[in-house]
C-alpha cells in the first residue's frame, strides 16, 4: 500500500492511503497533553496478547508500538519514522494510550529543583548548532 507522500505515477498498482483514512476521518487528537517532545513508552500487555488483538491495530499503530518497545521515543520522532504529519501521529498515539498499550510523559525537566543546567552541556549544544 502506498503512502500519501510518495510520488504519484500513472501505472501505480497499489491504492493511495491518505491521512484521514488512517485516522478514521478524525482530524484532531482527543488529547491536548501530547507535544512534539512528549515521550511515549510501550506498556506491558496485561492478559493475553492474542493475534486478533494485534491484527485489530493498523500498521501505523504496530509501527508505533515497535518503536516504543526499544525505549522512550518523542512524538516528533515517531511522526518522522511514520512519515506522517504530527497531527495524525498524535491521533494514533492517543488511540494507543486509550487502549493502554503506551504511556505518555513529559520529558524530564533539564533543570530540576531550581538548579541551573550544566554549562558544558549548554556549550556542547551551542557548538553543535553552530556546526549545522
Amino acid at each position: 500500500m502506498r503512502h500519501w507522500t510518495e510520488e504519484l505515477d500513472d501505472d501505480a498498482d497499489q491504492p493511495l492511503v491518505r491521512p484521514y483514512t488512517i485516522t478514521g476521518g478524525r482530524t484532531t487528537a482527543g488529547r491536548d497533553d501530547l507535544t512534539l517532545i512528549t515521550l511515549i513508552t510501550a506498556q506491558p500487555v496485561t492478559g493475553a496478547d492474542t493475534a486478533a488483538d494485534r491484527q485489530a491495530l493498523q500498521p501505523e499503530h504496530r509501527t508505533v508500538l515497535r518503536l516504543c518497545a526499544r525505549g522512550p521515543v518523542a512524538v516528533a520522532e515517531i511522526a518522522a519514522e511514520l512519515d506522517l504529519p504530527v497531527s495524525v501521529t498524535k491521533i494514533l498515539i492517543g488511540d494507543l494510550i486509550d487502549a493502554g498499550r503506551v504511556r505518555a510523559r513529559p520529558p524530564l525537566a533539564f533543570a530540576q529543583n531550581g538548579n541551573l543546567p550544566d554549562m558544558t552541556i549548554l556549550e556542547a549544544v551551542r557548538n553543535g548548532l553552530r556546526g549545522l
